[in-house]
């Protein structure tokens, strides 16, 4: 990679580079494999997916994987207009490298929107909420909010209604079966699950039993925790909504991945808790059984259970890489 010179006044200075991306890196990711690379050359900040993080019997196809990148470059992209720098984005520049996702160029941005500053505060607050959850409060006003955002990405948001659940249920049930005897996934996904020390990977205290997952009904299958019962008098009513593509092409899953974290952001500023599922569009049948859901052509990409919590104390974060594990800086030559 050759480096160009530019102006120190061009780019964000290194202290800032580093607070951005550290606070980015927040993103969510299938399992929590955070699996991107980012290189700045002095210039251009560069964006590469990270095969060696990604899940080869879930995701043979790197669907999930490009997904979750594509969330990791919507957070950058919005942290860094909180410190006043527009990003343009250039998604898969060069052809000849498929994990070279995108790169970005800087522009000073004065005076960004306030509404961006809120999503850059609600990263701080985000989380995954497993367990059943409450209706959304202010759900007639959110979904416009959140079919505008998705929009400007080309994905499609629909909301399912409450008759779809045992679909649902039933799409989630066979992905479990199809996968329960299948000695590869499962030793993967215990390889990414219940190991808190780790800075990586779903910890224990964000799983959840089967007591609690089958008051969700839409939960996917992890391997088992010892028995709870949080929120033991609610059964889940949160909403349930589809984000969706034209087609089945790298751009496309970058840009859901855009579209999921856009989405899950502005539920956070709204004061609701958010669930994202990708364990039904795993498999053709699944996806088959959530396009019969949607009004429209198009491939479901994830699902998105979004509710409200009961007033409890909000959970710890998740584990994170340290940053210079996923983050390089090449001084221009």
């Amino acid at each position: 990679m050759t480096a160009i010179d530019a102006s120190p006044s061009e780019v964000p200075d290194h202290p800032t580079m580093m607070a951005a991306m550290r606070l980015a890196a927040h993103a969510p990711s299938v399992h929590n494999t955070q699996p991107w690379r980012w290189i700045f050359d002095g210039v251009r900040l560069h964006l590469y997916s990270d095969t060696d993080r990604q899940l080869s019997a879930a995701d043979p196809r790197g669907r999930q994987l490009v997904i979750s990148c594509g969330a990791m470059l919507h957070h950058v992209s919005t942290v860094f207009a909180t410190y006043n720098w527009h990003t343009d984005v250039v998604r898969l520049p060069d052809p000849e490298q498929p994990q070279h996702l995108a790169a970005i160029e800087f522009r000073p941005w004065p005076d960004p929107p306030a509404e961006i500053r809120a999503r850059t505060d609600a990263i701080h607050h985000r989380h995954t909420d497993r367990l059943p959850m409450l209706q959304p409060d202010g759900w007639a006003d959110i979904v416009p909010a959140l079919r505008n955002l998705v929009s400007a990405c080309d994905i499609q948001l629909d909301v399912l209604d409450e008759s779809a659940r045992p679909q649902l249920a039933r799409a989630s049930e066979y992905s479990a079966g199809l996968h329960r005897y299948d000695m590869a996934y499962q030793t993967e996904l215990r390889w990414w699950t219940g190991h808190s020390p780790l800075s990586e990977g779903v910890p224990r205290f964000a799983m959840i039993s089967d007591a609690e997952a089958a008051r969700v009904g839409v939960a996917r299958t992890f391997p088992p925790v010892a028995h709870s019962m949080r929120r033991a008098d609610l059964r889940d009513r949160a909403q349930v909504v589809v984000l969706s593509t034209p087609g089945e092409t790298v751009p496309e899953w970058l840009h859901t991945g855009e579209a999921l974290s856009a989405v899950l952001l502005e539920c956070t500023v709204f004061g609701l808790t958010t669930c994202s599922l990708t364990h039904i569009t795993e498999t053709t049948a699944g996806r088959k059984v959530l396009a019969g859901l949607i009004a429209h052509p198009g491939v479901p990409q994830v699902l998105i259970r979004i509710g409200t919590a009961p007033d409890e104390p909000e959970a710890p974060p998740t584990p994170r890489r340290p940053l210079l594990d996923m983050f390089t800086v090449r001084r221009p030559d």
